[in-house]
């Protein structure tokens, strides 16, 4: 692998400045960690992190100095740090040192130390290298722990004994597995079982940082590969158990079912193939959330898991409260796929009348696109033939959901008489009734008993509240 760095002329112009003041202030100094390991990937790198033996935080005051007008600076006295943001890069400047930790908590006793006791404090390998700064050796690579190696044979190792390095910070062990997820690296054996033997260690870490973890990994270029590896590792039984709970096959008088937590790892695959969006993917994870608590054997017919789209779609907020992901519009979103997500594929297996495309189009809204998108990833099965029937079928969907919404413009629907008007023309206050009327003008429509226009819709609402004795007010 090519062990001088590839920075652009720019970036080689910000870090010999930085060497420049590093240099008057006699303090040697570095770039490590992650923006090396990224540069040395063709990554995109932005964060960088400058170490140096000495006071990091007044580095960065020099530096600052050397911008016109002066760079800010943000100033982190606690964890002896110092931030300045530029247009295109964001330099974090600290001292090298070393730490110790108590067995009960992530935060370190610091002390200052050499270059290699920061190395050696790091996570990964692949995250101890440093490159020089100082004008006479500038750009030579620094190396103690063989990252460089572990680079070209796409290795996450540890650089102390893996139990060291997790004990100290057990979300290590969740970086561990998101860096093979995203990279798609593999990681060492001795330190997939340190993960193992210390999984339970994770219990002292904030949700709120396992959970942007599992994002990470949610947002991977192939999410089974952390999924799985926090699954074999036993992270994921204590992170997220009602995840481990689809995992396995059940038999029963000859018969079993799909596992689905391996099919569910197929889906959102499928998914991350087309499309980036976090809440998507979530949607994907979840969508058969609740087919263990809906698990029912049928005798001469086999294992069935009626209801799992509306008990699912229910499991939803819990599950967002418990990962501390947001409640709002997102999660909404991914309670809405989730109780949707067999709608689609029932269609394809009958005959398909405009009212149920209209009903489809209705309940989905804007989220139709989503919606199609997880349903066509969930299309997963050994069987070609059965596939290439599905897509088939899936397809004709597809075409009379375009042919309905282009005639019936149902999708984003308001209905043409509001409640606002349904009130003025007979003299009713918010009631019950009135709520009945708007009803019923939206099932004619979605029935295609009438059309979806202001004309029809008034007419509908005049004989609807006759029937209701009701007579418009003069």
């Amino acid at each position: 692998m090519e062990t001088t760095i590839p920075f652009t002329k720019e970036e080689e112009a910000l870090f010999s400045l930085v060497g420049s003041a590093a240099n008057e202030l006699k303090t040697p100094a570095w770039l490590i960690g992650g923006f090396v390991r990224d540069k040395l990937l063709n990554r995109p790198a932005k964060d960088a992190d400058i170490v140096c033996l000495g006071d990091g935080i007044a580095l960065a005051h020099k530096v600052a100095e050397s911008f016109y007008p002066h760079a800010q600076v943000h100033v982190f006295k606690n964890f002896g740090t110092a931030h300045i943001k530029l247009d295109e890069i964001e330099l974090e400047f600290v001292g090298a040192r070393r730490e110790s930790y108590r067995y009960d908590s992530r935060k370190p006793e610091v002390q200052a130390g050499t270059l290699e006791e920061d190395q050696a404090r790091r996570d990964f390998t692949i995250n101890t290298l440093s490159v020089s700064l100082d004008k006479s050796y500038f750009g030579q690579l620094h190396d103690p722990f063989n990252g460089l190696r572990d680079l070209e044979y796409k290795i996450i190792r540890t650089p102390l004994d893996p139990l060291r390095t997790f004990s100290d910070d057990p979300l290590r062990m969740m970086r561990a597995i998101r860096f093979a997820s995203q990279l798609n690296f593999h990681i060492e054996e001795k330190a997939f079982a340190g993960i193992r033997t210390d999984a339970e260690r994770i219990r002292i870490v904030s949700q709120e940082r396992i959970t942007d973890e599992l994002n990470k990994i949610m947002l991977s270029p192939k999410p089974s590969i952390g999924l799985e590896l926090l699954y074999t590792s036993g992270l994921l039984e204590i992170i997220f158990p009602q995840m481990t709970e689809l995992a396995g096959v059940e038999m029963k008088e000859g018969k079993g079912h799909k596992d689905n937590f391996y099919h569910t790892l197929q889906v959102i695959d499928n998914v991350s193939r087309e499309s980036d969006d976090l809440w998507l993917r979530w949607a994907a994870l979840l969508h058969d959330i609740a087919k263990p608590a809906t698990k029912r054997f049928e005798k001469g017919h086999g294992w069935t898991f009626h209801g799992h789209e509306v008990t699912g779609g229910r499991m939803v907020p819990r599950i967002f409260r418990q990962l501390k992901l947001p409640q709002n519009e997102k999660m909404r979103l991914v309670k809405k796929l989730v109780e949707l997500h067999l709608r689609p594929i029932s269609l394809s297996k009958e005959d398909i009348t405009d009212s149920a495309i209209r009903r489809l189009l209705f309940d989905a809204g804007e989220d139709i696109d989503a919606l199609m998108l997880l349903c066509n990833a969930d299309i997963t099965s050994k069987n070609r033939q059965k596939v290439k029937q599905f897509r088939e079928n899936f397809d004709l969907v597809r075409q009379r959901l375009k042919e309905v919404e282009e005639k019936d413009r149902i999708r984003n629907w308001q209905p043409p008489v509001s409640g606002e008007l349904i009130m003025e023309t007979f003299g009713l206050p918010p009631s019950r009734i009135v709520g009945d009327i708007k009803a019923a003008i939206r099932e004619a429509i979605l029935d295609g008993e009438i059309e979806n226009s202001y004309e029809a819709a008034y007419h509908f609402m005049l004989k609807k509240a006759k029937e209701l004795h009701l007579e418009p007010v003069k």
